[in-house]
């Protein structure tokens, strides 16, 4: 078995190298003077399990294409396997026509990673679960429930908790965290997007009164959802509301919003690897899913149930 990662987000592929306690395979991914990208790989691949990490986050573009090109040469080289281990799934939230003469963006991607030569697609929170069926070839998708939940009743666990949603379309998400929580009760934050990138608070769904709310979404990017969420459900009587998010994109002015907001804290994932401004932040904390996309690999490897690593 082989990992490979790219540029991405090289301190999660080695934690997760250093779980399964093999070291990354030597590569070279760099660029030539127009920014086309190239890659090498330094060691015999041929009839190997090949995992290659690379999550598709910012720059978007460039992260993908070191992605398809490692794997295109993966290929070339007669690996046996090659499984694209992409934590965070870019362009996963342009899953569908929202109107006419519009993309689906992730279909695409989809078919991206399928041509370059993938036989397999490990992911995490998927924004829609129905792109797992836009791959024609084995995807896993991963939850982050079980390592939020788990930091969630170490640090707040006598506390009066409350599972919220942001918004209608997470109900799912935020129930299964509930759920794990020892069936903690669940409200719904009810909002009216009026143009892409704002949200306004409308009406908080359930009684929040004197509850110690976690707020709980698949990607933060621009975090004005989880502000607005967070002001309201501490104007209906929250006594604190602390957020649980997988993605951390955080672009623009997300950090500064964060820290001028009433969000006690925000927890995200290493899925993405933090910004400098990100780790400086002390309303921001990050949790490691190395372990989680470790064993998962491992399973994969060992040819075991993955499903199992959440019953």
């Amino acid at each position: 078995m082989k990992i490979i990662s790219g540029n991405s987000n090289l301190p999660l592929a080695s934690a997760i190298a250093d779980y399964l306690d093999l070291p990354l395979t030597d590569t070279s991914v760099r660029r030539f003077a127009d920014e086309e990208i190239f890659v090498e790989i330094h060691e015999n691949v041929r009839g190997q399990d090949v995992f290659v990490v690379q999550p598709t986050s910012f720059p978007a573009n460039d992260h993908l294409m070191e992605l398809l090109i490692i794997t295109d040469a993966l290929r070339r080289a007669s690996a046996k396997r090659i499984t694209a281990v992409v934590p965070y799934f870019g362009y996963a939230r342009q899953d569908r026509k929202p109107g006419p003469r519009t993309p689906i963006s992730a279909k695409l991607v989809a078919n991206l990673v399928t041509t370059a030569g993938a036989n397999r697609v490990l992911s995490v929170d998927l924004h829609a679960g129905q792109i797992q069926g836009f791959f024609d070839i084995p995807t896993d998708n991963l939850y982050g429930a079980p390592v939020m939940s788990a930091d969630i009743q170490a640090r707040f666990g006598g506390r009066n908790l409350m599972v919220v949603s942001p918004d209608v379309g997470g109900v799912v998400r935020a129930r299964a965290l509930a759920k794990r929580l020892d069936n903690a009760p669940l409200a719904i934050v009810d909002k009216r997007r009026e143009k892409a990138g704002e949200s306004e608070v409308m009406n908080i769904i359930g009684d929040v009164e004197g509850r110690f709310c976690i707020l709980i979404d698949d990607i933060v990017d621009s975090a004005g959802t989880l502000c607005n969420a967070a002001g309201a459900l501490k104007a209906a009587g929250a006594e604190d509301v602390v957020a649980y998010c997988t993605h951390g994109v955080l672009s623009g002015g997300a950090v500064a919003r964060v820290e001028g907001s009433q969000l006690k804290e925000l927890v995200i994932t290493d899925s993405i690897q933090p910004t400098p401004e990100v780790s400086a932040s002390d309303r921001i904390r990050t949790l490691t899913i190395a372990p989680l996309l470790g064993e998962a690999i491992k399973r994969i490897a060992d040819e075991s149930s993955v499903s199992s690593l959440f019953d």
